[in-house]
């Protein structure tokens, strides 16, 4: 009888030393008239992800209060494109988790010190919202000052076109970084028939001479780690981005 060949892999999980970790994602906002949030997926895969791992969460917004889903990534959108992200729809179905978007905590009353990671979420606000919010740009570049992880997913990395340390050099600067890309922007642009937003992540960034912006194929899962910034480029690079960022926060142990 002939033999069969088999390889047989084996894996060990992992522990973690619990963290603690602050998502920040927008205030609501109206874009062309339309109300706009932030990426379900990008809060939600992340904090999903740090849940597991065991770490404490904590969700904050600039303004505090109330926050929502955009509704083209809301997995409860009537025909929506989301509907099976099962990560999402539990999230905002169970009593715990959806009260946190009831009542987020203002980046106004958020210490540094308590935390070892920020995450920033993405979406249809940030663009908006994120652009002159100078308490949010400074407290950004107060986690990376104070030697924490600093993760920016999507549209949520366009603060790294504005955050600075206090010196007064970019934080950006001599970084390797992604955001929502160009190609990616011109894809929502012929989706919804009009030029979305007014400025893009990608344009601005090569601009910049003192800061590398890369990304990967649009839609594919895309997240660089230079350090402790870490960036994904779209809501399908929030789970790699996510890890990223527990192998960073076990780099510091």
């Amino acid at each position: 009888m002939k033999a069969i060949d088999r390889k047989i892999e084996t894996r060990l999980g992992r522990d973690y030393a619990p963290r603690r970790i602050l998502m920040i994602v927008s205030n609501p906002a109206t874009l062309h008239g339309a109300p706009v949030g932030f990426f379900a997926e990008e809060l939600t895969a992340a904090f999903y992800a740090f849940m597991k791992a065991g770490h404490r969460i904590e969700l904050a917004s600039p303004r505090g209060g109330e926050v929502v889903f955009d509704a083209h990534s809301d997995p409860r959108t009537p025909n929506g494109p989301y509907a099976d992200d099962l990560v999402s729809l539990g999230f905002v179905s169970h009593p715990r988790f959806a009260a946190l978007m009831q009542n987020t905590v203002s980046i106004d009353a958020v210490k540094v010190a308590d935390f070892d990671a920020v995450w920033v979420a993405g979406g249809g606000a940030p663009l908006l919202t994120f652009k002159d919010d100078l308490l949010l740009h400074k407290l950004v570049a107060d986690f990376y000052e104070r030697d924490k992880v600093v993760a920016l997913v999507c549209h949520g990395s366009s603060l790294l076109l504005w955050s600075r340390l206090s010196d007064g050099q970019a934080l950006a600067q001599d970084k390797t970084w992604t955001g929502f890309s160009d190609a990616e922007e011109a894809q929502i642009d012929k989706a919804f028939g009009i030029k979305v937003n007014a400025y893009t992540i990608e344009s601005e960034a090569r601009r910049i001479p003192t800061t590398r912006y890369v990304c990967g194929e649009p839609n594919r899962p895309f997240a660089v780690r230079d350090g402790r910034l870490i960036t994904g480029q779209q809501q399908y690079s929030s789970d790699l981005a996510a890890q990223l960022v527990l192998e960073a926060l076990d780099d510091q142990d």
